[in-house]
């Protein structure tokens, strides 16, 4: 790995937060619900995901958090230049970790609870995930106009000497549904090594 020049800011407490430049910051594991699909954001099978992990969410008694996704397409082409619906995401709900189902017979148990009202819920998984060492800003205004925070965090990658090294990841503070861009704030994070 090379030398990493701007300062790292360790931030296990933090998963939420992000400053309004470019930074670079390290994430440990996490542990939480996730649904894997394909389809704009805006389609019935992202929706049906949605539904599914906040209510095996609930059965859980877990309090509710901001929903993420990490974002990719299986094409040559930037991923604005990919039609919507052949986006494929991981969807995820983070659990608290003094909260953590140690054993996956918990998620188990919350989804056989949720299923005969949301068939949706066989797909929600318990899984763990590392982002690592990342590239991350706040961005506020619509997804439309991620473009330019992404461009910004590519010239930190560049600067640093570094390279791309999992899945675009997102993190939805205001509601996905939120219209107004005043109001919408969106952690963006990419790995990198």
């Amino acid at each position: 790995m090379s030398e990493v020049n701007a300062p790292l800011k360790e931030t296990g407490a933090s998963w939420y937060e992000a400053a309004e430049e470019p930074e670079l910051v390290e994430h440990g594991p996490v542990s939480g619900l996730a649904v894997t699909g394909r389809g704009e954001p805006e389609g019935a099978a992202y929706g049906q995901s949605v539904g599914a992990l906040y209510s095996v969410m609930g059965a859980l008694g877990a309090p509710m958090v901001p929903l993420e996704g990490r974002w990719w397409v299986e094409d040559e082409r930037s991923p604005f230049d990919v039609p919507r619906d052949g986006w494929w995401w991981h969807l995820f709900l983070r659990l608290p970790d003094d909260r953590l189902p140690n054993d996956v017979a918990s998620v188990d148990a919350a989804v056989e609870q949720v299923r005969p009202n949301m068939p949706a819920v066989c797909r929600v998984q318990h899984v763990t995930f590392t982002d690592g060492l990342c590239v991350q800003m706040l961005h506020r205004g619509p997804y439309s106009e991620e473009p330019a925070s992404l461009a910004r965090m590519v010239e930190l990658i560049q600067a640093e000497g570094l390279v791309r090294n999992g899945l675009h990841h997102e993190i939805y503070l205001s509601d996905p549904g939120e219209t107004d861009p005043a109001k919408m704030r969106t952690i963006l994070r990419q790995p990198v090594r």
